[in-house]
């Protein structure tokens, strides 16, 4: 079939239509960036072809060249085949406005904390130039440290992963973004190497699968690192510390900011008698939880 697409197919349009059959035929999974093939394919043959998003309209019906037309089958291709997704074939993912470099050594960013961080936490943060020390545990690519050293103006931020492959990941977008002076990436697990530090912001996107969720979860998912993402029989290993260890490494008044997936229910039966606030994001108001120092369970 790819043999007569590279004969026959000519416009962009074209590949298009060819893209989204391939996909829809072979029951691909979505949800690194889009949620159907028909805008996979779109993002996949734009970026092969180095075309602006923005000005789709404009290239939609231009003929290719044959070099042009075999980048862009072997970006459907590879899409199909291999079922990588989307992210670690154009080695970028973005949270809005924010682009990162990624690759298969480090989970694809997808936090809805990024849109929170875009609005400085309103209005929980009252005065945003009162952030001086923020904390990114679990910081995968670096994404939400990023954002929020770039969100919070006053703020020098740490950003840890147990991971050095994720970090190394990390390392190139605090590069990219200019940003070394303000930022330190540290290699801990969770906050073991943090020794006393303190902070006035923590933020976290913890491993939070459930392990009967991980043993059916679309082969997409299996390409990202499984230790970004597997949180124990329950989903709560990881959160579990993190709930019960931050009020020891948040200043007064400090705030514990926390992407819990879909584990509301299982948050709220393990600890009843701390206030969760269920934050609003383009996900709902279920999957991010804040937690003020004073109302965590531990403050020893």
């Amino acid at each position: 079939m790819y043999r007569q697409a590279r004969s026959e197919l000519s416009t962009l349009r074209d590949l298009i239509r060819f893209a989204v059959s391939r996909f829809s035929e072979a029951k691909l999974f979505f949800g690194h960036g889009t949620d159907n093939a028909w805008d996979e394919a779109i993002y996949l043959l734009l970026h092969a072809l180095h075309l602006p998003h923005d000005r789709f309209n404009d290239f939609i019906d231009a003929r290719l060249v044959e070099d042009e037309r075999e980048r862009a089958l072997k970006i459907i291709e590879r899409r199909v085949v291999e079922r990588l997704p989307a992210a670690y074939l154009t080695k970028e993912a973005w949270i809005g406005d924010y682009r990162f470099f990624v690759d298969e050594r480090a989970i694809i960013p997808r936090s809805h904390i990024g849109e929170l961080l875009h609005e400085q936490l309103a209005p929980w943060v009252n005065d945003p130039w009162a952030i001086h020390n923020i904390l990114d545990l679990c910081t995968g690519s670096g994404c939400l440290a990023i954002i929020a050293t770039l969100a919070f103006p006053e703020a020098r931020v740490d950003a840890v992963d147990i991971s050095e492959d994720a970090l190394a990941i990390a390392r190139e977008n605090v590069k990219g973004y200019k940003l070394k002076k303000r930022m330190e990436l540290i290699r801990s697990d969770l906050f073991s190497a943090l020794d006393s530090k303190k902070y006035d912001l923590i933020i976290a996107n913890p491993p939070y699968v459930d392990a009967e969720t991980m043993a059916s979860l679309p082969q997409e998912y299996l390409r990202e690192p499984e230790i970004a993402l597997a949180g124990g029989d329950d989903g709560l290993k990881y959160i579990r510390i993190i709930v019960e260890n931050a009020a020891k490494h948040l200043k007064p008044k400090g705030l514990l900011v926390v992407e819990a997936g879909n584990n509301f229910d299982a948050m709220e039966n393990a600890y009843p008698n701390t206030p969760f606030i269920w934050l609003d994001t383009a996900a709902g108001s279920r999957s991010v939880f804040l937690l003020k120092r004073e109302d965590l369970p531990s403050k020893s």
